[in-house]
């Protein structure tokens, strides 16, 4: 499976807007989405403030069971970008390393070592 968060344009009370300032300037809510291996939503967790972290959200969606966070059975991993703590059941990319196709399409597409191998592969 997969999971990421992704930011979708919010309307909040201007008293509140603060917080769902995102990166980029206006006012959002971070998603969490969670994919199975099939390609199908098995796990949706929307309301956090944009400047919210991906991380921060993630861990909150694992420590309340109310949540019912879908965790994978043993063998089994989740696909995650960098921005998630490395943990039992979530393969991440290594840091500091190319890992997203349009930076192997900018450059030469030579791969330099073990790990940008890796990373586009997974």
């Amino acid at each position: 499976g997969a999971l990421d968060g992704t930011h979708v344009d919010a309307r909040v009370p201007f008293a509140e807007m603060v917080p769902y300032i995102g990166r980029g300037g206006s006012t959002t809510q971070n998603v969490l989405a969670v994919c199975d291996f099939n390609m199908c939503f098995t796990f949706v967790l929307a309301g956090w403030e944009g400047s919210a972290h991906d991380s921060r959200v993630l861990n909150h969606a694992m420590r309340h069971k109310e949540f019912n966070f879908p965790y994978l059975p043993s063998g089994k991993y989740y696909l995650v970008d960098v921005g998630y703590p490395m943990q039992r059941g979530f393969l991440k990319p290594y840091p500091n390393t190319k890992y997203h196709l349009p930076d192997f399409e900018r450059c030469s597409q030579v791969v330099r070592g073990k790990k940008e191998l890796f990373n586009p592969r997974h």
